[in-house]
């Protein structure tokens, strides 16, 4: 089992949300209703450079799609994960050959051996988190619904 609190740290978090600017989504989908396509459309608001990861568009989000990692011919500060867990050791060593500052694991996207590569290559690794929430959270945009909750919830108590 996978100690994900060494991965989920509020600091570390911030640490790597204050210093992106340029951001690689593998598994980024143009279906706008997938997760994947919200995250990268969210960022692009925001202000972030993002940029395609996915073999199988040549364009999304307005953005040209390149089908690896190692085919980005600009710096990435953040490499965000979007694929299942078993494609991350591949995805790890493509963002230390690159030289990625971080690795950022989206909700379910949990492989031991891919965090180990990502470390040992000197990437901080996010695993478990949503880019797209942590960013609300720590930037102001869900300060409403409670700052560092660690908790996401649609429980409601009903009518009083």
């Amino acid at each position: 089992m996978t100690d994900l609190a060494r991965y989920q740290d509020p600091l570390t978090i911030q640490r790597v949300l204050h210093g992106m600017q340029t951001i690689a989504v593998v598994g980024l989908s143009p279906n706008e209703l997938r997760a994947s396509y919200f995250v990268g459309y969210y960022l692009k608001r925001h202000g972030y450079r993002v940029i395609p990861v996915n073999p199988r568009e040549s364009q999304i989000l307005g953005e040209t799609s390149y089908p690896s990692l190692t085919d980005v011919p600009e710096k990435v500060d953040v490499v965000n994960v979007f694929r299942a867990p078993d494609a991350l050791p591949g995805i790890a060593s493509d963002a230390v050959a690159i030289g990625a500052s971080a690795l950022w694991c989206q909700f379910g996207v949990v492989n031991e051996a891919g965090a180990k590569i990502a470390e040992d290559g000197g990437l901080t690794v996010i695993m478990d988190r949503c880019l797209k929430v942590e960013h609300a959270r720590y930037v102001g945009r869900m300060h409403w619904l409670g700052f560092n909750t660690q908790r996401i919830t649609s429980v409601r108590t009903g009518l009083q």
